[in-house]
Order: structure tokens, then sequence, then C-alpha cells
């Protein structure tokens, strides 16, 4: 008895170890570098243009006035004011769509490394913009932006999935989506009066995009490439185990490797597949589909308006004009503080309750809102609901719908498979982004504030597919989540295992041998079990 309680001691001890594990501080510092440089900037660039608009479009005029002899028209300086917000989503959309040949040959931390060139480019454009009297070199550093962007929100998500444990896979990357609320707040705060939000100071706010990507060229080179990448791709079984102990923190990654060559098993080989081989797999058709859905409801769930609406909501609540910039920042904080929640909550919740409650909340709340706004002329308190209406919007969208798709792209797909994923999801994303800002006016003139309840019938469209198609991935391997969709996908297991495309890469039998080889000439500390 004394025996089997001691066993039973151990195994909690060993299980409170291996926990602790998962978090090394190479992991940790990978993330939040990685994230730093990439999706924080991201979200910076949402909410910069925002608090200096006046500043700029007054600078757009004096530029054109001095260049032409006249002041341009109200009708041109919108056209170019609109061209500025919108082009950072074509940016955006021409990096999600060059990201797959980086990422296969650079590697996603390279990638992310060499992406900082876009945002040094861009930074230096837009923040010498006013000394040289060049408002298209703003716009031009918007669209560069975008593309940075654009890699970023691909390749990021993709370095994070492949180099934490499937047991906090879901904590770690929601890591993008904290990095890009962080992202926004920050913007809201240096484009206060008192910092950055005056007339002389404003290309600060843009030289600023610098520091991110500094500091993330001075530490991201200290830490490994990608595990996954580096053995199935690269072939580089010893690069990969000291990757794999770097990120773990421990010695004995024989497991781990064990599963990724598990998976290379079932794929038999690691040749990258084109978008449209992807397209024409019946094996992920639903996994596509699902990606195809949330992050078209990421984009279209109605935040944009929210935003759109947020200075005017608080001025009908009897706010003085001169305060809402720093009521503002509740928006910010409220978003920040629900993307951490949900980043602490998912591996014990899960994806599925996050993601289908946060846009099932949604739904709710645009509805009373809808409300509020329509009849807050004719009761004084109203304007406060709809106040706390905004903000709880907001937080449903970062609790899940504002992180969790860029999880499951990570999670749905085989290594050989990923960047043609990322790249449909980005090019969706972006897209959608795109369309958002082009239609939206026209929504919102044409149905004044019952356009809400057109982004309350997306979110509820996506709350209800996503109840019926999407299983749960919390602590399962890829290859599991394979064999959930595979009945949905009308695939036998034994027919989804060989589903591969021929190629010149070795196989992963081949690779396996070499591992193997490598224990016995004593080239690492640990073998296969």
């Amino acid at each position: 008895m004394e025996n089997k309680q001691q066993s039973n001691g151990e195994i909690k001890e060993n299980k409170v170890v291996k926990k602790k594990m998962n978090w090394s501080g190479s992991l940790i510092v990978a993330s939040l570098t990685g994230a730093f440089g990439s999706s924080f900037l991201y979200g910076y660039n949402l909410s910069v243009v925002n608090a200096p608009a006046v500043y700029i479009k007054k600078f757009y005029n004096e530029t054109w006035e001095r260049r032409y002899g006249f002041s341009v028209d109200e009708s041109t300086l919108t056209l170019l004011w609109s061209i500025t917000v919108s082009i950072f989503a074509i940016g955006g959309l021409v990096g999600a769509i060059i990201v797959t040949p980086i990422v296969k040959f650079f590697g996603r931390k390279c990638t992310l490394l060499l992406n900082n060139v876009f945002a040094v480019t861009a930074a230096l454009l837009m923040s010498f913009s006013l000394l040289a009297g060049s408002f298209e070199m703003l716009i031009l550093g918007r669209i560069i932006m975008g593309v940075d962007a654009g890699i970023s929100l691909s390749a990021l998500p993709m370095y994070l999935s492949e180099i934490s444990p499937k047991e906090i896979r879901g904590s770690l990357g929601q890591v993008t989506a904290i990095f890009i609320c962080i992202g926004v707040f920050t913007g809201q705060v240096l484009g206060l009066p008192e910092i950055f939000g005056q007339e002389s100071r404003w290309p600060y706010l843009f030289a600023a995009i610098i520091v991110p990507s500094l500091i993330q060229v001075v530490i991201l080179p200290f830490l490994p490439e990608s595990p996954r990448y580096l053995l199935l791709e690269k072939h580089n079984t010893s690069k990969a185990e000291k990757a794999f102990q770097t990120f773990l923190g421990k010695d004995d990654v024989s497991h781990e490797i064990e599963e990724v060559l598990a998976e290379s098993r079932v794929q038999r080989n690691t040749k990258l597949v084109s978008i449209l081989q992807l397209l024409r797999t019946h094996a992920v058709r639903w996994q596509v589909i699902t990606v195809v859905v949330t992050m078209g409801c990421y984009q279209l769930c109605g935040l944009n308006a929210i935003w759109y609406y947020t200075n005017n909501i608080f001025s009908e609540a009897g706010i003085n004009h001169e305060t809402i910039p720093y009521v503002t920042l509740s928006t910010g904080a409220v978003e920040t503080l629900a993307a951490v929640f949900s980043g602490l909550v998912i591996e014990r919740l899960g994806r599925r309750p996050l993601l289908i409650g946060g846009f099932g909340l949604m739904v709710v709340f645009f509805a009373v809102l809808t409300v509020s706004l329509t009849l807050q002329n004719t009761v004084h308190w109203l304007p406060y609901i709809s106040i706390f209406c905004i903000l709880a919007i907001i937080a449903s969208f970062c609790i899940g719908p504002g992180g969790i798709p860029f999880v499951l792209t990570g999670e749905f797909f085989q290594q050989s498979q990923r960047p043609a994923a990322f790249m449909i999801a980005g090019t969706v994303n972006w897209l959608s982004n795109f369309a958002v800002g082009l239609l939206f006016p026209f929504i919102q003139s044409g149905l004044q504030t019952y356009c809400f309840l057109v982004f309350a019938a997306i979110c509820f469209a996506g709350a209800t597919y996503l109840f019926f198609v999407l299983p749960e991935t919390k602590n399962k391997t890829f290859h599991e989540i394979s064999q959930a969709f595979a009945k949905r996908n009308k695939v036998s297991l034994e027919m989804q295992e060989m589903n591969h495309y021929p190629g010149e890469r070795k196989s992963s039998a081949e690779q396996e041998s070499n591992f193997t080889s490598s224990v016995d000439n004593g080239e690492t500390k640990k073998g296969i079990v």
C-alpha cells in the first residue's frame, strides 16, 4: 500500500514537472519577441492613424496647395485619406500571397526576421513624409507596412504552433491576438495630445514602428528555428533535437521527435502542397472550409463598425469632446484584458466554447446596441447602455473570434499543407478586411443604426456553422485532428493516411533511420523509445 501511494505520488510529481517544463524560458521569449515585432505592429498600425487624422489631412491639403496653387477639394481629400487607410489591406493581401515561398526557403524564424526590412522601410517613409513634403511617401509606407502585416500574420502563428507542445498550443497561439490588442492600445496611448497626438509630432507615431522591429532583430536570432521545419523540411535531425530541447527545457525529446516522425509517416513525404492541391484534397476539404468561414467572420463580424461609432456614442452619453480620446482608451484596455483572459482559459475550456460563445454573445449585444441606438434620443440613460454594449462586443470578440482562427489554421493541417493553408487564410482575411472598409460606409449610410443587424446575422451564421462542424482540438495532435474530420470529409482513415504527393524529399522512414543511426553514433543524447 505504501509502495502504491509512493508510486501515485511520483506520477503526480512527474505530471507537475512536465506541466511546468512546457513553459520554458526560451519558449516564452520566442513567443513574446516574435509577437512584439509582428502582430503588435499589425495592431499598432490599425489604430495609429486615427489620432493624427486631422493633422494628416491638413498636411495633404497644404502639400497640394504648395504644388498646384489651390486647395484640394473635399472629395479629393476624402479619397486620398480613404486610400491611405484602406491600402494597408492591399499590402496585407500581397504579404499573405508571397508568404508561402518565403517560409519555405527561409524558414519561419528567418521569415520573421527578414520581414523587419519592410517594417523599417515603411517607418522611415512615413515618418519623413512631412519633412519631405510628400504625402505619397506616407501612402507608400502604408502599403509596405501592410505587406509586413500580411507576412507576419501567417508566419508568426505558423512558428508558434510548431514550437509549442500540444498541451499549451492554444495558449501560446493566443499570443498573436494578445499582442494585436496591445498594439491597438499602444497606438491609442501614443496618439494622446500629451504624447504624439499633436500637429508637429505625428510623424513620431510612425517612427516608433522601428523600436519593436529592432528588438526582434536583436533577440530572435539567438533562438532556434521551428524544430518541425528543421526535421520535416530540412531533414536536420541534430538541429531539430536541439531546438526541441531549447524550447521544451529538457534533454530527453525522443517522444517529441517520434511524434513528428509519426506525422511524417502519415504524409509519406514533406513536399510542400500548393493551394490548388490543397483545395483538391478531399481529406482536408472541411478544414479548409472552416478556416475560410472563421477568417471571414473574423473580419466581417462588425468590429470595424464599432470603432466607427465609438466617438459618436461617447458624445451622445454626454462625455466632453476633449475627454473622449481618454475614454476611448477603455476600449483598448478591455480588448487587451479579454485577449489575455482567453489565453489563460483556452486550454481549460477549449477552442469550441470560446469561439462559438464569442460569436453568440456578439449577436446578443449587437441586437441590444441596435435598439439602444435607435431609441437613445427618447430615453436619457440609453446612451450608457450603448457604451456597455460596445465594451461587451469588444470583449466577446477578443475572448474567442479575435485570436482562435489563427490557432485553428495552425492546428488543422500537416506540415506540408500548412503554408498553403495560411496563404488561403491570409487571403480571405485581407480581402474581407478590404471589403469591410469599402462597403461599410454604404451600409451605414443606407441602414443607419440598423447596420449592426447585418453583423449580427454574420456572427449568428458563423456560430451556427462552427457548432455543427468544428471539433474540439484541445490537446490533440495534428493526426488526431485530421481523424476528427475524416468522417465529415467522407474519407476513411486508411485513405486519409495515403493522402500525399510524390516528390523528391526523403521519406519519413529514411528520416527515422537517419535519426536512429545518429543515436548509434553517439551524436544525440537520447534515442527513440
